[in-house]
Order: structure tokens, then C-alpha cells, then sequence
């Protein structure tokens, strides 16, 4: 059995730690392309000039255009080519981190996000849109970034919002590599860079990856509800340093070594639903994850237990929470087809999944968090 697990070369967590961003410059040479976002690269120009004049390294700003495009990407990789950059930094949310894997090619890659809002800063794979902004293709690259480098006291003073949306997204983690596992499914885990699974075996999850999405599971129902209120005071305790650990390196690690299953392919369906739109990745994986423990008929008190998780923390429980007021039969059929295609993750599930079972399960999943908030005496 061919297994695999897949990680970044180094990850460094710590208060105002963007201060020795210069330190691992210079491990790659005297200058680094910085693709951020101009207001991201605002909130922390003190750090930045700081660590640039202690450790002697230039930041290259490349007037990043907030699309992982190609023509951006083709753009910056000319840019970092000019300027003779010996590697490229991706700090800020989602789309700089992606655009900044798409142009290091699975070289010499920093990732300083300044949000914990999901798993993908560990990962080697990003996602191309088009320079409207609609969906392209996905990307995989030879190996994960060199380096995470996380500034706590940054993600602190983020908005409340994208912590809890990064727990919601990190809550499906252990649920979806514990359904991997049981089902023996594979995880891709294995594929190096553009590889498809006929040109290369894929790979099997590892026992590493699956103790790691139990922790995960385990310190988000420990420290969650004390790293929101951390947050919400814009303050770095213990508490807070354990959940953007767990966010940004259990869940990813897990995620892409543990494998996904049912809550994110349901997520996957749920986006065809405009009311949905608006809300983040994280909060309709939430969902998703109740929906996936529906599916599965998993024990009352491992539900009731993510109910109140969610609950606690302001995440989705039902369909009202992200922004579906109403489905029609017609619309659900649709987003249990989506969920259902060939090439989706619920496939992983430890048993046969068809349209009318992921249907029946995300409308029993949306009764049942509906109850639980009357239930809790959670309003609307």
C-alpha cells in the first residue's frame, strides 16, 4: 500500500515574528518578491522595513492586482525574473498566498498569511481564477511551501469573522480523514507536480495524518470558544496561539495528507445556491460537516457536540445560517448532483453515496440544526 504525507519544510508561529521574515531571505539570497495586497503589506510596513534593514534583504513589491490569474501570474513571474528575486513571498489572505505558489513553482516559497481563515497556506496546490474573477483550474506543485511564517499578534487584530470562519473550515478535518481512512480511499497526497492519477499512482493517508485530525478536532473543542474572545479583544493568548495553530497547520496537514470527504464536496454543491455567495469557505464547510455526520448516521452525542460547537462560535448550523432562506426540491437535487460528480471527494465516504442520500441528508441536517437552535433558545 502506497502511502503519503505531505508538509512544508518549516513552520514558525509567534508574536510580531514578521519582524524575522529577513532571516529566512537570506537563506534563499539578498531579495524576495512580495505579493500582497497594497493595504496588507500597510498593516505591517513597520515590520517589514524593519526585518529588511536588520537583516539587510529587499522586498520587491509587485503591485499585486488581487487575482490568482494567470496573465498575473505570468506577470510577476517576469517581474521577480527583472528584479533578480531569489524568492517569492505570498502574505495576506487566500489569493496572494495562491498567486505567490502559482509564480514560485514549488520554489523558494514564503507564505506570511495575515488571516486564519483556512487551511490552504500549508498546501501545494492553489486555485486559478480568471481575471474577472470566475473559476480556472486547480494547480499542484512539486512541494509545499519553505517556509509558514505566522505573525499571531497580526491574525489577532484580523476581524473575529475569518478566525471562526478558519475553525469551521478546520472542524470538517477530523470528520473527513476519519471517513478516508475507514474507506481506504485515496488522498493524492502522492502526486507531484501536474500529475494526474494515470501517470502516477496516488497515495494512501498516513496514521500521522489522521492522529493530526483528531487533534485537531480535540483542541478546537478545547481552546475555540477562548481563542474567539481573545480575538474579539484583539489580544495573543495561549488559547489563541493553540487555534491559529490548529486552523492554519493541523487542518491542513490533515486536509491534504488525512484526505477530504463528504463536507467539503457538500460545500462544493452548496456554492450553485446564490444565497450562499457572501459567506466564506469556512462557514458553509461547517455546514457541510454537519451534513456529512447526517449522512453517516453518527452517534446523538458526536452531532449534538458540533451543534454546540457551532453554535457557541456563531457558525452555520442550517441552511438559514448561510444564506438560503428557502430550496426547492429542484435546487437541492442540484447541489446533491454537484456534490455527487465523479471527480468529488465524496466519494471517500466508507460506504455508496448517491444524489438522493447527500439530498436527504443536508435536508435533515438543516431540520435538525433549525431545532437545535430553538432548542439552544439561539435566535435567528
Amino acid at each position: 500500500m502506497r502511502k503519503a504525507f505531505i508538509c512544508p519544510t518549516k513552520y514558525v508561529q509567534g508574536e510580531n515574528e514578521i519582524k524575522n521574515l529577513g532571516y529566512f531571505v537570506k537563506t534563499f539570497g539578498e531579495s524576495a518578491l512580495l505579493i500582497a495586497h497594497p493595504d496588507d503589506v500597510k498593516r505591517v510596513k513597520d515590520k517589514l522595513d524593519e526585518t529588511s534593514k536588520k537583516y539587510g534583504v529587499t522586498f520587491v513589491e509587485s503591485d499585486f492586482h488581487g487575482e490568482c490569474s494567470r496573465q498575473e501570474v505570468a506577470r510577476l513571474q517576469q517581474t521577480a525574473k527583472d528584479h533578480k528575486c531569489s524568492c517569492t513571498i505570498g502574505l495576506g489572505g487566500g489569493k496572494a498566498i495562491d498567486t505567490a505558489k502559482c509564480v514560485a513553482e514549488g520554489e523558494a516559497l514564503i507564505i506570511v498569511p495575515t488571516i486564519a481563515a483556512t487551511d490552504a497556506p500549508t498546501s501545494h496546490s492553489a486555485v486559478l481564477y480568471t481575471p474577472e474573477g470566475a473559476f480556472d483550474d486547480y494547480a499542484y506543485f512539486k512541494q509545499s511551501p519553505s517556509v509558514i511564517l505566522i505573525d499571531t499578534t497580526v491574525i489577532a487584530q484580523a476581524p473575529v469573522r475569518f478566525l471562526v470562519s478558519g475553525m469551521g473550515d478546520a472542524l470538517s478535518t477530523y470528520f473527513e480523514a476519519r471517513a478516508t481512512a475507514s474507506s481506504y480511499s485515496n488522498v493524492n497526497a502522492g502526486l507531484p507536480c501536474g500529475a494526474r492519477e494515470e501517470t502516477c499512482s496516488p497515495a494512501k493517508g498516513t496514521n500521522t495524518a489522521l492522529a493530526l485530525a483528531k487533534l485537531c478536532y480535540q483542541t478546537l473543542l478545547t481552546d475555540g470558544r477562548k481563542a474567539k474572545a481573545a480575538c474579539e479583544c484583539g489580544q495573543v493568548t495561549q488559547a489563541l496561539e493553540n487555534i491559529i495553530e490548529t486552523n492554519i497547520l493541523l487542518s491542513g496537514l490533515g486536509f491534504e495528507s488525512g484526505g477530504l470527504a463528504g463536507a467539503h464536496a457538500i460545500h462544493d454543491g452548496l456554492t450553485i445556491l446564490e444565497g450562499t455567495h457572501k459567506y466564506f469557505h469556512g462557514e458553509k464547510v461547517a455546514f457541510g460537516t454537519i451534513a456529512q455526520l447526517v449522512l453517516e448516521n453518527a452517534p446523538k452525542e458526536e452531532l449534538e457536540a458540533v451543534l454546540d460547537f457551532c453554535l457557541d462560535l456563531g457558525l452555520p448550523v442550517c441552511l438559514r445560517d448561510i444564506g438560503v432562506e428557502s430550496i426547492t426540491a429542484e435546487e437541492l437535487q442540484e447541489v446533491a448532483k454537484k456534490s455527487c460528480i465523479p471527480e468529488e471527494s465524496i466519494h471517500a465516504m466508507p460506504f455508496p453515496v448517491t444524489e438522493e442520500a447527500v439530498a436527504a441528508a443536508i435536508i435533515t441536517a438543516d431540520r435538525i440544526g433549525e431545532a437545535y437552535k430553538v432548542k439552544r433558545g439561539v435566535s435567528a
